[in-house]
């Protein structure tokens, strides 16, 4: 046999085997994944320029003609100033939920995953996700006549005692419907996903791991912080940020919870002192008309940036993280 023959026939069966793979049902559902991807960017991309061309009069109105035709716009003051304290109500508002659900989901992640027996971790997984099937409105609903009544004495302990922090500073409002409540009820409403992506995240922890931890002596919670969260760390800060975006565009609990107003306040127990964007458009929009129907969308196109902003840093924090996860 010469040195020619046989690497021809090894080359040609790899080339053949290579062919023979990507035929039939293999070839269409790798057009139709690439498909999927191009459809998505380009409904997002169909999305952001909408938003942009709607947005555009009011981008490039003066002061008068929007004071003249947005009932709360104040005069002399240009858009990014109106925007501002939207943006800022709906920032806090977020960080807030974020603040209370994250510590919460991730301790309820931990109990399913390492600590309940199999039966109850499973009843208690069904049951947290089944949170993500109530409807915003329902959680509008409880928040009102539920929750409001049980924090206001809560709030107003928290303005007697540590008023002098700038959060629960100001005037308790007696109704309790001030951003606090709405931090708490949204808190709940992402409860479900972060714990549902960390539970997830903390069950691909390698048993080698674990069991390499136990075997030096490790007790639960060291086996948990030596192993389990340094693995999931980046997958925690996934969740967190797919919950940030659902706190971001929540609409109709703010809507129902918050008494609304429009200032730079971090007072959280006062009322009238914060809105957010969600909110804020469906409250004026059904009467709104011509520039003001633009500067509404406007502010959803700030909105929109922002969530794009968010999930883009979510994105570059996890590949940070990338050599450290359960990808690798």
């Amino acid at each position: 046999m010469s040195i020619t023959d046989s690497p021809p026939r090894v080359g040609s069966r790899a080339v053949r085997r290579r062919r023979s793979s990507d035929r039939g049902f293999n070839r269409a559902f790798r057009w139709i994944a690439v498909g999927s991807g191009i459809l998505i960017l380009g409904v997002l991309a169909a999305v952001a320029l909408f938003l942009l061309w709607q947005a555009w009069p009011a981008i490039t109105a003066g002061s008068d003609e929007l004071a003249a035709a947005v009932p709360r716009y104040p005069e002399d003051t240009s858009l990014v100033a109106y925007v501002g304290p939207l943006v800022f109500g709906t920032l806090l508002a977020a960080i807030l939920a974020l603040a209370v659900a994250t510590p919460l989901a991730m301790g309820v992640a931990l109990f399913i995953s390492h600590y309940a027996p199999r039966r109850i971790a499973q009843f208690l997984g069904y049951l947290v996700d089944l949170l993500a099937a109530v409807p915003s409105v329902i959680y509008g609903l409880w928040g009102i006549f539920v929750l409001a009544p049980l924090v206001a004495p809560v709030w107003g302990w928290l303005n007697e005692y540590l008023g002098w922090f700038p959060l629960f500073a100001g005037t308790p409002s007696p109704t309790a419907r001030v951003l606090a409540t709405v931090g708490i009820v949204l808190a709940v409403m992402i409860l479900p996903i972060i714990t549902a992506v960390s539970r997830e995240v903390f069950l691909q922890t390698p048993k080698l791991h674990e069991e390499a931890a136990l075997a030096l002596g490790a007790t639960r919670w060291e086996l948990i912080k030596t192993a389990v969260l340094p693995f999931g760390r980046s997958g925690v800060i996934s969740a967190a940020m797919l919950g940030l975006g659902r706190a971001l565009g929540e609409t109709m609990a703010v809507l129902m919870i918050l008494s609304p107003g429009y200032l730079y306040s971090f007072h959280i127990l006062e009322s009238a002192q914060q809105q957010t964007i969600a909110a804020y458009i469906a409250l004026d929009f059904p009467e709104a008309s011509g520039l003001a129907v633009n500067t509404l969308i406007a502010t959803g196109l700030v909105l929109f940036v922002i969530t794009l902003a968010v999930n883009m840093g979510a994105r570059a924090i996890v590949a940070r993280r990338k050599d450290f996860s359960g990808a690798n």
